[in-house]
C-alpha cells in the first residue's frame, strides 16, 4: 500500500470518529478495479459540514483551498470534497452553481459524474464500494456509459473526455451516449481545456489513433481541427502509401509515434506526437498529379503555416521550459530530411547537420521520421533514419548546435568594441565553425584579427 494510499486512509478513520464517512472516489477507484494503481486520490466526504471538514484536516497539514466556493481542500496530494450539487446557470464550462452538501445521497453525489466508470465510490475502512450507476459492470464489459442522460451534455467537454476514455482504456462508447456527444457544441471550451483531454488521447493511449477516429465519426474533429478533415481524402501515390489517404497515413504515424516515445521527458512526448499530427499538413495544398504520378512536392514548407494555426487553436509554445512550438515546426519543416539526406549521403557534409541541430532537436525528429516512413502498409526499408542519428551522435549534435567556440568576451579582451561588427564577425566564425574548418578559440581569434586586418587595408 503506498504512502499516500495510507495517509488518505488515515483521513477516513478522523472522518468516521467524528461522525461522517470519507469514501475514496472517481478516477483512483476506476484504475484500481482495471489494475492500474494510481496516486491520484480524491476524497470525498459525507456528514461533516465544510468547516468541520476544514478543522479536521488541518491537524494532518497545511490545507489548500482550492475551490472553497463549493469545499474542496488539498491536504499534500489529496483532494478532499464534499459531495457537490450542481446546476446549469449558463453556457460554458464556468456555466455552473456549485454547492457542497455533505448530506446528499451517494445516488445524488454521483449523478454529477460523467461516466458510470468515475461514479463508484470505496470506503476504505469497510472495504466497500458504493456503485449506484453499474460502473463495475461497465468496466468489466469494456464499455463507456453517461451516468445520466438528462444532464451529460450540461459540460461539452465530455465528448472530449468519451474520446481520450474509449482510446487510452479500449472500451467501447454506449450508442445513446455516442449520440449525445455528437450532439454536443464545442466552440464554448477554451483552449486549454480542448489541449488538456488531446493531451491525454496522444500521451496516455497506446493507439490514440482509436480516440482520432472515434472523434471523426462523432463530428469532432470537423468542429474543432479543419487541418485534420483537410487530410481525409487526400490523395497519396500508391507506390509509397498504399495504405490510402493522408488522414489514414497520419494515424498509422501517430500510433508509431507514441511506440516511441516512453524514454523521453514529457514536453519532448508532447512534442513527437504533435509533429506526428501536424507533419503531413502541407499535402492537401501541394498534391498534384504530375505525369501520371501524384505528388505532394515541397508539402514540407507548406505544412507550416496550417500547423502554425493548429498549434494557435491549442495554445502550444513552451512546456515546462521546453519550446515544444518550435520542435514541432521543426519536425514539420524537416521531415523528409533523414531519408533525402541518406539516399545522397556522400554529399552532406557534417556542417549540414550542424546548422540543422539549430533547427530541431535531431533525436526526435529522427524518431519522427522513423514513425513516419512505418506509418504506411507494406514493406519499407527505414534504415536511413538509424544513420542519420547515428550521424548527428558521432558529431554530438543530436540534441543542440555546437556552442560557438569564439565569443563576444574574447575579442573585447582583445581590444575589439561591441556593436555590427563584432556581431558580424562572430556569425562568419561561427559559419566556418560549423562548416569544420574552425574547432578551438585561438583559430577563431587568428581568423578574427586577420579579417580586422583585411577590413583596415580595405578602408
Amino acid at each position: 500500500m503506498s504512502t499516500e494510499v495510507e495517509f488518505a486512509i488515515k483521513i477516513a478513520q478522523a472522518v468516521r470518529e467524528a461522525g461522517g464517512r470519507a469514501l475514496f472516489i472517481g478516477g483512483w477507484v476506476r484504475d484500481q478495479l482495471r489494475g492500474c494503481p494510481s496516486q491520484d486520490i480524491d476524497l470525498e466526504v459525507y456528514g461533516l459540514s465544510a468547516e468541520e471538514l476544514r478543522r479536521l484536516l488541518a491537524t494532518f497539514g497545511s490545507v489548500n483551498a482550492v475551490g472553497e466556493s463549493f469545499t474542496v481542500y488539498k491536504v499534500n496530494s489529496i483532494d478532499v470534497a464534499l459531495p457537490r450539487r450542481e446546476s446549469k446557470s449558463g453556457r460554458g464550462h464556468r456555466g455552473f452553481t456549485v454547492t457542497g452538501d455533505p448530506n446528499l445521497s451517494h445516488n445524488e453525489a454521483f449523478r454529477r459524474r460523467d461516466f458510470t466508470i468515475n461514479a463508484i465510490g470505496w470506503d476504505p475502512l469497510l472495504e466497500e464500494y458504493i456503485d449506484p450507476y453499474a460502473g463495475r459492470a461497465d468496466l468489466k464489459d469494456g464499455l463507456l456509459r453517461a451516468v445520466d442522460p438528462n444532464t451529460f451534455s450540461d459540460d461539452s467537454l465530455r465528448a472530449l473526455r468519451a474520446v481520450q476514455f474509449a482510446a487510452r482504456f479500449e472500451f467501447s462508447l454506449e450508442a445513446e451516449t455516442a449520440s449525445l456527444c455528437a450532439k454536443l457544441p464545442l466552440d464554448d471550451l477554451p483552449a486549454e481545456r480542448v489541449w488538456g483531454e488531446f493531451d491525454k488521447l496522444l500521451l496516455l493511449a497506446s493507439r490514440p489513433s482509436q480516440g482520432f477516429t472515434l472523434a471523426q465519426s462523432l463530428g469532432i474533429i470537423d468542429q474543432l481541427f479543419p487541418e485534420l478533415v483537410a487530410l481525409m481524402n487526400c490523395p497519396q501515390e500508391p507506390e509509397w502509401h498504399p495504405e490510402g489517404d493522408v488522414w489514414t497515413h497520419t494515424l498509422l504515424v501517430i500510433d508509431e509515434a507514441r511506440r516511441r516515445i516512453n524514454d523521453l521527458a514529457r514536453p519532448a512526448q508532447t512534442a513527437v506526437m504533435l509533429g506526428a499530427v501536424c507533419h503531413d499538413f502541407g499535402k492537401p495544398a501541394t498534391t498534384r498529379v504530375i505525369d501520371g504520378r501524384i505528388r505532394s512536392l515541397d508539402h514540407e514548407a507548406a505544412g507550416i503555416p496550417p500547423a502554425i494555426t493548429f498549434l494557435d487553436r491549442l495554445n502550444i509554445h513552451t512546456i515546462d521550459g521546453f519550446d515544444v512550438r518550435h520542435q514541432v515546426l521543426g519536425m514539420v519543416a524537416h521531415h523528409l530530411k533523414p531519408g533525402m539526406w541518406h539516399r545522397s549521403h556522400d554529399k552532406v557534409g557534417d556542417g549540414a547537420f550542424r546548422r540543422l541541430a539549430s533547427k530541431v532537436d535531431l533525436e526526435l525528429l529522427a524518431r519522427l521520421s522513423t514513425a513516419d516512413c512505418l506509418g504506411r502498409t507494406g514493406e519499407f526499408d527505414c534504415s536511413s533514419m538509424e544513420w542519420f542519428i547515428e550521424r548527428a551522435r558521432s558529431l554530438k549534435v543530436e540534441h543542440a548546435p555546437p556552442e560557438p567556440v569564439l565569443k563576444g568576451r574574447h575579442l573585447i579582451a582583445r581590444g575589439w568594441s561591441a556593436g555590427p561588427a563584432l556581431g558580424t564577425v562572430l556569425r562568419a566564425i561561427y559559419e566556418r565553425q560549423l562548416d569544420g574548418s574552425v574547432t578551438t578559440v585561438e583559430e577563431a581569434i587568428d581568423l578574427a584579427e586577420t579579417w580586422k586586418k583585411t577590413q583596415r587595408t580595405d578602408d
